[in-house]
């Protein structure tokens, strides 16, 4: 028998949308804070010489340069304010993250609920400041060994790229968490989509342009369109999947009343650990690069450029490191963000069980041991679809700008605001049925 939240579900329609004014201020608050934030991308940083910085990003847009510029929406390629973006505000979440699960005073702040929340959040915070700070003026450092990038190098540009960058970065975290409270939630991944979506229509346009001046043919244009198209499917279907176990709740008594025992699930996702894996592996991957192109390439020995040119993209090497460091992250992150043991004794605690296994240890080996399992087949998906697109671009040559990272934070996050809106609409009508109950229990009354 489907739950009442899913036949609220199956009964929403256009007309559901129209009436729900709550949803549309949201929705026009949460447009309104990304076009502020892809306003911001094009403001560029004060002095630099535009046409030096164009011709330094070129050179280094191959390493864990291109790969911040997707993230940030080409602010990095344009060097504007928010050319750091909320990647400082996620580096800090993730080493927060990794602290709780090794220092005590932490863990035991995030097992005490909406208020250790709040303090592990500020701590989030001030890691986002020292992290954007240290970013930002290594930022300055390498601009200044631009070749003529900085038209006034010294202490005051430094100290104005430090504040411009890092008051772009706490202004975007800022933001996300408005859109997070008063727009339609999942703040922080709605930025990144949106730097991630911008560079679509031009990327779409110069494979086009490609196809027209024959560079590239018609058939494989189609082609590769079609398997972009059958790859996000699979994210889709994926990202939805969850194994559910079954939890049982005995009888309890309550007074004189004896109440029937309950069923539920406890779901697991098949890929716990989301689109992380990927973007560890891609900056470890293209750290070599990056600090290689730092220095004068002639300078370097022998064995440096020869390691520097083995990992860059489409090479073998680089492709067999890539989908084993996504695995190795896949199982790692995801023992990070999920305890078995914690999950068994909050069922044990509130008397669920599942059938046949044994509550307590018993229980959190069964879901560490079925765990293990889904994540064998999430860390198979990750690595198929991050390695897809970079043998697509060392076999046909075509300029493939949205990556398997870019793919799946796109299409994780789409689903993601799919389901906030479909959230509000359910509560939007649910409210509407508890008035009209309301309603007509007045009009008996009477």
């Amino acid at each position: 028998m489907a739950s009442a939240a899913e036949q609220l579900a199956s009964n929403l329609n256009f007309s559901t949308f129209a009436k729900a004014e709550d949803l549309k201020k949201r929705l026009w608050f949460t447009l309104g804070a990304l076009l502020v934030y892809r306003l911001g991308t094009h403001i560029p940083l004060p002095g630099l010489n535009p046409v030096a910085y164009a011709q330094a990003f070129q050179n280094q847009s191959g390493g864990i340069l291109g790969l911040f510029n997707m993230f940030s929406g080409g602010a990095v390629q344009r060097m504007a304010i928010f050319a750091l973006g909320i990647m400082p505000y996620i580096s800090a979440s993730i080493i927060v993250q990794l602290m709780t699960s090794v220092v005590p005073a932490l863990e035991n702040l995030k097992k005490e609920g909406e208020q250790g929340r709040k303090i592990i959040n500020q701590y989030t915070r001030y890691g986002t400041v020292l992290l954007g700070a240290l970013q930002a003026y290594g930022i300055a450092i390498g601009l200044e060994h631009g070749n003529g990038v900085v038209l006034d190098p010294g202490w005051f540009f430094r100290l104005s790229t430090v504040v411009t960058l890092l008051g772009g970065t706490m202004f975007l975290m800022w933001l996300g968490e408005q859109v997070t409270s008063r727009g339609i939630g999942n703040g922080i991944s709605l930025i990144i989509f949106a730097g991630i979506a911008a560079g679509l229509p031009t990327a779409l346009a110069g494979t086009l342009e490609l196809g027209r001046t024959g560079a590239l043919s018609t058939g494989l244009i189609l082609a590769v369109l079609v398997v972009a198209v059958l790859v996000i499917g699979l994210i889709v279907f994926v990202e939805r999947a969850q194994r559910r176990l079954l939890i049982q709740y005995p009888k309890r008594q309550v007074g004189t009343r004896m109440f029937q025992g309950d069923t539920s699930h406890l779901p697991l996702k098949l890929n716990t650990s989301g689109v992380i894996p990927a973007i560890f592996a891609s900056s470890l991957l293209l750290l070599p690069a990056t600090v290689a192109g730092l220095g004068n390439n002639t300078a370097l020995p022998t064995w440096v450029t020869s390691i520097v040119a083995a990992l860059g993209h489409g090479q073998p090497i680089y492709m067999v490191l890539y989908g084993a460091l996504i695995a190795f992250f896949a199982f790692f992150y995801t023992a990070l963000v999920f305890n078995p043991k914690d999950t068994a004794d909050n069922l044990k605690k509130h008397g669920g069980f599942i059938p046949g296994i044994r509550p307590g240890e018993r229980t959190a080996e069964y879901i560490d041991y079925v765990l293990t399992r889904i994540t064998v087949i999430g860390a198979i998906y990750l690595v198929f679809v991050c390695i897809l697109p970079e043998i697509l671009v060392s076999q046909t040559g075509i300029p493939l700008s949205l990556g398997g990272t870019s793919l799946l934070i796109v299409v994780s996050v789409t689903l993601d605001t799919v389901a906030q809106i479909q959230g509000h609409l359910i509560a939007q009508q649910y409210e509407g049925l508890i008035k009209k109950s309301k309603l007509r229990g007045g009009k008996r009354g009477r």
